[in-house]
């Protein structure tokens, strides 16, 4: 069968393109917001939920762009339905900003220029941070669509990776799954993280110091469980999996942002910090119980498929089914009755 290069269909080109612009858009906004803040306001106590919105935004349209490119890369429909639940996140995200922005240029706002009247500072970025959801919003639908388009596309990469055994199909997609939530786990857990190092902890301060250490430290045990579910190392998926229940603790830090002693602390991100911790927390036990899941899967024949991702060539495989409304090809009616037979170690999948 041939192979077909990365970005060679309309849906993939389109489904980049789409993420490009909406990223470029979205990020110029943020700027804008933050250009005309700075000009006026230091970024000091509740004025710094500004450099926190622009520095969230670039991370989360820098990851969701690097997700989506390994997405295509490897035919994965499961990561790209990742991404389109976390670029429906992003929206619920802008929409917070609209409010912990204004709790801090107007609530917390000491002159008329900082309040919300018709000449303020908060009336003149309003439209900026209104027009961030709505693009999402706008970007999300399409995306829906060329998702929905990569799904006939991709539909047959796991078929020809596993065979038609349903059991085998199934394994396959929980160990999809639980790659995929590792790559959120890491986002989600460096979203917070930068939001207390901007905002809360000072740089002299012993957390300070953990807080910054703690990113590579949980970069390399999020990499060593990936690597251990693919590879079907039992003794270090046992180990990563008690450290996930051990992270779990780190949920006090909810309890941090509404103590009465916390309350000017995190008057204009508790919202923000709220969500991201909670969401952060239901990630981590997902990926505990998917990661049990993939656990008991080990020793039944499915390490071979996982390791076409380690072996295989960078030229991944595509045998798309016809979008609806197109009569399939005699080759591709032909190739159907072969499905599941085997190949070879080109296959780049995850």
């Amino acid at each position: 069968m041939a192979l077909e290069p990365l970005l060679s269909t309309r849906a993939q080109r389109a489904f980049m393109l789409t993420l490009i612009l909406q990223g470029v858009v979205v990020l110029t906004m943020v700027a804008v917001v933050f250009a005309f803040v700075a000009e006026h306001v230091e970024f000091t106590g509740i004025y710094k939920t500004i450099p926190c919105y622009l520095a969230l935004f670039a991370l989360a349209e820098i990851f969701e762009l690097l997700m989506a490119f390994d997405a295509l890369r490897l035919r994965n429909i499961v990561q790209l339905i990742g991404i389109f639940i976390f670029h429906g996140a992003l929206i619920v995200f802008a929409a917070l900003q609209i409010h912990e922005t204004r709790t801090a240029l107007v609530t917390g706002g000491t002159d008329y220029w900082n309040s919300g009247g018709p000449n303020s500072l908060w009336t003149k970025v309003l439209p900026f941070l209104i027009v961030v959801p709505c693009i999402i919003a706008a970007s999300w639908i399409a995306m829906g669509w060329w998702i929905r388009e990569l799904y006939f596309e991709f539909g047959w990469a796991i078929f020809h990776v596993v065979g038609a055994n349903p059991a085998f199909k199934t394994m396959f997609q929980y160990y999809q799954v639980m790659i995929c939530l590792l790559k959120f786990d890491f986002f989600c857990f460096t979203g917070v993280t930068i939001q207390l190092l901007i905002l809360v902890l000072q740089t002299s301060s012993a957390e300070f110091g953990i807080t910054v250490a703690a990113i590579p430290i949980v970069l390399v045990l999020l990499g060593f469980c990936g690597w251990a579910v693919k590879r079907e190392v039992k003794w270090l998926m046992s180990i990563s999996l008690a450290l996930m229940l051990a992270a779990e603790s780190y949920f006090y830090k909810l309890v941090r942002f509404y103590q009465p002693e916390s309350t000017n602390e995190y008057a204009t991100t508790r919202a923000t910090l709220t969500v991201f911790t909670i969401v952060a927390f239901i990630l981590l036990f997902a990926t505990f119980a998917v990661g049990l899941r993939c656990f008991a899967d080990f020793d039944k024949g499915l390490l071979s498929s996982k390791l076409h991702a380690v072996t295989g060539s960078k030229q991944s495989y595509s045998s798309p089914l016809p979008s609806p409304g197109e009569q399939p090809s005699s080759s591709m009616r032909q190739t159907s009755y072969n499905a599941g037979s085997q190949l070879g170690p080109r296959i780049s999948i995850e």
